[in-house]
């Protein structure tokens, strides 16, 4: 089940029932079903908070992702700031209108594809990182 929850910010509108299945149908995509999956929507001193107190990292993120799957299903929290997905769709939206409003949608795929194993800490797994938010993307289209 997807639940989406706020943490000192108003929540975005969200389609819920289209997400779920888009989530689900790229889940599946990967060989996993849904498992309990919570959405915590946050600004940039939440996150930075929780960043310090869980990770020990001293940063602002826009996305930290606690990863509670199985070997079939996924499961996790996924806390994303707004403000710092609003920045981004800002600085998106200078360069193509169009990812603008795109760039919530990437982040909510990201923290799945996060929960599916996908990593992003080197050039070469970020840049397939994004591929496959491109793919996700164009499935909810």
């Amino acid at each position: 089940m997807i639940r989406f929850y706020t943490d000192g910010v108003e929540l975005p509108h969200l389609d819920e029932k289209r997400l779920t299945r888009w989530i689900r149908s790229v889940a599946a995509d990967y060989g996993f079903s849904l498992g309990d999956i919570n959405y915590i929507f946050c600004s940039d001193e939440r996150m930075l908070a929780v960043n310090r107190q869980f990770l020990g990292h001293d940063y602002y993120t826009d996305i930290i992702t606690f990863d509670y799957s199985t070997a079939d299903r996924i499961a996790g929290d996924i806390y994303i700031s707004l403000q710092t997905v609003e920045s981004n769709s800002k600085e998106f939206a200078e360069t193509n209108p169009e990812m603008s409003d795109a760039e919530l949608h990437r982040i909510l795929i990201h923290g799945i594809l996060h929960l599916t194993g996908q990593a992003d800490k080197t050039p070469e797994t970020r840049a397939e990182m994004t591929r496959k938010e491109d793919l996700a993307l164009a499935k909810l289209i």
